[in-house]
């Protein structure tokens, strides 16, 4: 194609080109027209990979041409597009009314969630009582869960516990944080330790009004040299007065635990009826908050100490139970079914 049609050509390109842009009013038709005059099939575009079959003393002038036609449409396309964005905020300005007297609203404070506020005001207290805080796996294997804390795969107390299996052998959700206590007295073995453990548990049950599969627990363990039951006893009643008042009572009953011996139950006093019974303490006028216990010689053992040595305690409770006795809550579901209603109320 001679130099001088190919020239006509993209003058006569450029002029209709311009011509249908100055007719688009959306932004739909917009598009349209730079893909049909900018595009890679577009006539200006065809030029430029054509541009080699044209004579070489040609070339420049018809790419020098072809290159200016492309920045010209670019240009008129970039300032059809501000007028129409233009066009379109002055008419939802005008068609969309807004009542800028009215007040805004104000934005809502988060808060920590209930078992988190409960969980961190145990800990603080635990703190205050020099207890060091330990984190331990939520996934956990056979062997820590179970086997090293005294209970072998045939030992009975397995039913006590209805477990999460994955699909890998041997690794489960720890149905509770006693684990834990391996993973520290092998961190700190031989040195006498002083520890909480918390974190979350699972187990497969049914969900009910008191059970859930879900639910925190706080472990403590304390490991030395010429600990007794009275270190664990006291231990206990002072925190269970830094918890709930200096007045409150506290006993404590026989209990099995096979990592533990011997175990124990600890109950408070009721706080809503005093110890008189109500429906809160099933008329016992008490309320279970923990187990307990001196540490199993095994357990000691398995974790690196050794039990002609040292001695330690345990003791294990559950921070949503303790929230639901202090709050009179009736369901422990409520923690975690994200109701606003209930969260707030804390």
């Amino acid at each position: 194609m001679a130099e001088n049609d190919l020239l006509r050509q993209l003058e006569s390109f450029e002029r209709d080109s311009l011509a249908a842009l100055e007719k688009i009013t959306d932004e739909a038709d917009l598009t349209k027209w730079r893909v049909a005059n900018l595009g890679k099939s577009s006539f200006v575009m065809q030029v430029f990979s054509k541009l080699g079959e044209a004579p070489k003393e040609d070339r420049p002038k018809i790419g020098q041409a072809a290159n200016q036609v492309r920045e010209r449409l670019e240009t008129a396309l970039a300032e059809k597009t501000e007028f129409l964005n233009r066009k379109s905020l002055e008419q939802k300005l005008t068609q969309e009314r807004l009542d800028i007297s009215l007040p805004g609203r104000q934005p809502r404070k988060g808060r920590l969630h209930p078992a988190n506020q409960n969980m961190r005001e145990i800990l603080a207290v635990l703190s205050g009582m020099g207890f060091e805080i330990f984190r331990s796996p939520e996934i956990e294997t056979d062997e820590y869960n179970f086997e090293l804390l005294n209970i072998p795969a045939y030992h009975p107390a397995r039913d006590m516990w209805d477990t999460f299996y994955t699909t890998d052998p041997g690794v489960l959700l720890r149905t509770h944080t006693s684990p834990g206590q391996i993973h520290a007295m092998r961190t700190f073995a031989p040195e006498p330790i002083r520890v909480a453990l918390p974190g979350m548990c699972f187990r497969y049950e049914q969900v009910s009004a008191r059970s859930e599969v879900q639910f925190n627990q706080i472990e403590l363990l304390a490991v030395g040299k010429h600990i007794t039951f009275g270190d664990l006893k006291g231990t206990l009643q002072d925190f269970a007065h830094r918890m709930f008042g200096e007045n409150v009572r506290t006993r404590f009953r026989p209990s099995y635990f096979p990592f533990t011996e011997p175990s124990a139950e600890m109950d408070v006093e009721c706080f809503l009826c005093g110890g008189k019974g109500c429906s809160m303490c099933k008329n016992s006028g008490w309320l279970e908050i923990l187990g307990c216990g001196m540490v199993h010689p095994t357990v000691l053992k398995n974790g690196g100490y050794d039990p002609e040595i040292y001695t330690g305690y345990a003791a294990g409770l559950g921070p949503e139970r303790i929230t639901i006795l202090r709050h009179n809550v009736e369901d422990i579901r409520y923690f975690w079914g994200n109701d606003i209603r209930f969260l707030e109320q804390f």
